[in-house]
Order: structure tokens, then C-alpha cells, then sequence
């Protein structure tokens, strides 16, 4: 009998935000390969005899490359295994979910794509700030903050869309504040837009700044913020002190 690779979502940190179907994967699984970003607890929803394999990277720490994850996958598959990808957030949102999908087809690999809950959206909740609010902010966009420190692809070739968005979400990019910073108010961003910078989203790590674009660098610097973090732009950040609720 042939694997099968399912594409998991294990949401923004909180183990608690893993879909139904994410944790029934688990629950079968003969192997988990997961990311750095991945509660251990989670591991524990597999059998004894799972064999859990270790893949994460962080900025500049790729002790193992995105080739070796894909043969790692396809080894275990073609031994017959049901094979759960384990990765944080929504494997389909910046999370390389898409490469790896692509790279099972072209090697006949089954697979299915288990959606997660995206820390785009959960780490604000979390932090008490709504993406969207009515008469506030009807729309919102989600960019990788690793554009801001590469040349063409620096935020600035947004510069006509950014001028119709309410919100701006920005993930990974806390090293590359001070540049998202300044590109912004370069674009026409008023210095006094409320910033929101919320790390280790939904765990009981969880710490968010807040502060105007003109302030974020300073605020953040003080607070000495560590990684992993989401920026939140707009004026939605301006609820977080009345709707802030986990870290009560």
C-alpha cells in the first residue's frame, strides 16, 4: 500500500488552535516531520510508534535545506507511511506549503492540504486587535517583512496598493523594522499611524508594543522584542486597549 503526505496547518502557537481535521491527521500518523514555530505538545497527539522528525529553520539557521525536507518526505511515503508535514500557521501562507505540494505531484506522491488558522489573523485577536472594524478599516493585506531588505522586491513596488489599504500585516519582519518603517513614510504613511508589534503570538510568551510609526523603533529597541513577531499598521491598533483580553 502506497503513503500519503497530509500538509498540516498547526495554527498560530496556541496547540489549542489546531482544526479538527489537523489533530485526526496527527492521530494516524506514522510520521511528523515539523517546523521550529510548532508546539511540542502537539507531537504528543501521535502514536507511540510515530516517528517525529525535527526540520525547522529560522532567519540565517537552515541546518536543513528545503531539498533535504522534500526527500525526507518522499522517502517516508514511498515506504508506504502516512506522513503528516506539521507546519505553523496555514501551510499555504508564507509557509512553503506550495513547494512542497508541487515537488509531491511531480514525484506521484498523494497528498491533501489540512488548512490552519494563520497568525496573520489569530495574533492579533489574540493581542486584542481586530483586523477589520467597520467604519475603521475595511481591508487589509498580508506581506512577508523579508521583501524590505531586497532591492526590487522592497515594499516600495506595493507603493499604489498600499495607498487603498486600511491594514497592513507584516510577518517576519522584525529585523527589518526600521526599513519597513521608513519605506512607509515614504509612501505617504502619516508618522502618527498606530503600530502594533506583538511577538510569540499566542502562547503565554505572548508580549505586543504599541506606538505610531514614529515611535515603533524606539519602543520596540527598549522592549528588546525577539522573533517571532507580526507588525500591525493602521488604525485598528487603537482597540487594543479596550479589546485586549488574553494577556488580562
Amino acid at each position: 500500500m502506497g503513503g500519503k503526505v497530509y500538509l498540516v496547518g498547526a495554527g498560530p502557537g496556541d496547540p489549542e488552535l489546531i482544526t479538527v481535521k489537523g489533530r485526526l491527521c496527527l492521530q494516524r500518523a506514522d510520521v511528523v516531520v515539523y517546523d521550529r514555530l510548532v508546539d511540542e505538545r502537539l507531537l504528543k497527539e501521535a502514536p507511540s510508534h510515530a516517528e517525529r522528525i525535527f526540520v525547522g529553520k529560522a532567519v540565517g539557521f537552515h541546518p536543513i535545506s528545503q531539498e533535504e525536507i522534500h526527500q525526507i518526505l518522499l522517502r517516508k511515503a514511498r515506504e508506504g507511511k502516512i506522513v503528516v508535514r506539521l507546519k505553523g500557521g496555514d501551510p499555504f501562507v508564507l509557509g512553503r506549503g506550495g513547494e512542497e505540494a508541487i515537488f509531491l505531484i511531480q514525484h506521484g506522491i498523494p497528498f491533501e492540504i489540512v488548512p490552519g488558522v494563520s497568525s496573520f489573523y489569530a495574533v492579533p485577536a489574540y493581542a486584542g486587535i481586530p483586523v477589520t472594524f467597520r467604519g475603521v478599516s475595511a481591508s487589509f493585506a498580508v506581506f512577508t517583512g523579508h521583501r524590505a531588505s531586497h532591492g526590487s522586491e522592497s515594499m516600495s513596488s506595493f507603493d499604489p496598493l498600499f495607498s487603498g489599504i486600511d491594514t497592513i500585516v507584516i510577518l517576519m519582519g522584525l529585523s527589518n523594522l526600521e526599513s519597513i518603517v521608513n519605506q512607509l513614510v515614504r509612501m505617504g504613511r502619516s508618522p502618527f499611524t498606530p503600530v502594533a508589534v506583538i511577538t510569540h503570538g499566542t502562547t503565554p510568551q505572548q508580549r505586543c508594543v504599541t506606538g505610531t510609526l514614529q515611535n515603533i523603533l524606539d519602543r520596540v529597541k527598549s522592549e528588546a522584542l525577539q522573533p517571532p513577531s507580526i507588525i500591525i499598521i493602521g488604525e485598528v491598533v487603537q482597540f487594543r486597549d479596550s479589546l485586549r483580553w488574553f494577556d488580562k
